[in-house]
């Protein structure tokens, strides 16, 4: 089964059209401001309107609240709702009850260990997604182009889908999904030409290499 790919912090149509025409299955727009991959709702809502249905809209937030996610939903057709921030699983099922939308929710991983902060979601969440710790003085919850160490990842099964994100580059995704075993890939920074800036060679390269092609 192929992997599946998710270009997250799409800023403009150009990386949009890039993501579409190179095969990706998720396309990921940024509601977090102080993200350089930021985007308004209505900007938002001009990127997914001609997207098409196959393609997952992933709306990233960190620590939303009920006015942030009202604002974004009832202007931009998303698909599944990415929670990047200290969201408790309580507060996530509150989420899914009350917007009717599946969640992934991100964990921070450093070390083995942090694997089993995964644990209390997995009643609540219907993907996860194991992301790199930001470095220590880091601004953002992700786009750090961090890695971890994937190996803590191998054979691991949680009863819902998981993806990778942290670090991977079109050089390095084919590496990171035999190493992991993932069967989703998440990248952002890692094909942009500047930050928040995408590349569309990149992109078409990054999915190439994921895939295997």
């Amino acid at each position: 089964m192929a992997v599946e790919v998710k270009i997250c912090g799409i800023t403009d149509e150009e990386a949009m059209d890039a993501a579409i025409e190179a095969g990706a299955d998720y396309v990921g727009l940024v509601f977090y401001p102080p993200s350089p991959r930021a985007v308004t709702a209505e900007r938002a809502a001009e990127l997914v309107e001609f997207t098409p249905a196959e393609i997952l809209k992933v709306g990233l937030f960190v620590d939303p609240d009920d006015a942030t996610l009202d604002t974004v939903l009832t202007q931009v057709r998303l698909d599944l709702l990415q929670l990047h921030g200290t969201e408790t699983p309580e507060r996530i099922e509150a989420i899914r009850l009350e917007y009717g939308l599946p969640v992934m929710k991100v964990i921070s991983v450093a070390s083995a260990e942090d694997l089993a902060a995964a644990e209390p979601f997995l009643a609540v969440t219907d993907r996860l997604l194991f992301d790199a710790k930001p470095p220590q003085g880091a601004t953002l919850p992700g786009g750090n182009a961090v890695s971890f160490d994937w190996t803590i990842l191998k054979g691991r099964k949680w009863g819902v889908p998981w993806m990778l994100a942290g670090g991977l580059t079109p050089a390095n995704v084919a590496e990171a999904v035999r190493i992991s075993g993932a069967g989703a890939v998440d990248v952002s920074s890692g094909v942009e030409s500047a930050p928040g800036v995408k590349d569309a060679d990149k992109i078409r390269a990054f999915i190439k290499a994921a895939r295997g092609r």
